[in-house]
């Protein structure tokens, strides 16, 4: 597998305001997913789009969400075994 970035994540302060943005509004196709969960996954032409929450999306960066470092926004590049 090339180079390919499979996942880009969104952190957002609303998740359900976002969902109706990206699915109802610009018509995404969306993932089925249960009414609890923190995450939206939006599948596209060779890559997912995801939502969710910007605080979390910042502690699972392991950067506090405040301040100018943190953008609200991760890129993943996924492989299906372990490089060289």
């Amino acid at each position: 597998m090339g180079p390919q970035i499979t996942l880009v994540t969104l952190g957002v302060s609303d998740l359900a305001e976002s969902i109706g943005f990206y699915r109802d509004g610009l018509g995404l196709p969306m993932q089925e997913r249960e009414d609890d969960s923190d995450v939206a996954f939006f599948p596209l032409d060779g890559t997912w789009l995801s939502l969710y929450p910007r605080e979390l999306l910042a502690e699972d960066a392991t950067v506090t969400a405040d301040g100018s470092g943190f953008f609200g926004i991760t890129i993943a590049h996924n492989v299906s075994t372990k490089g060289k």
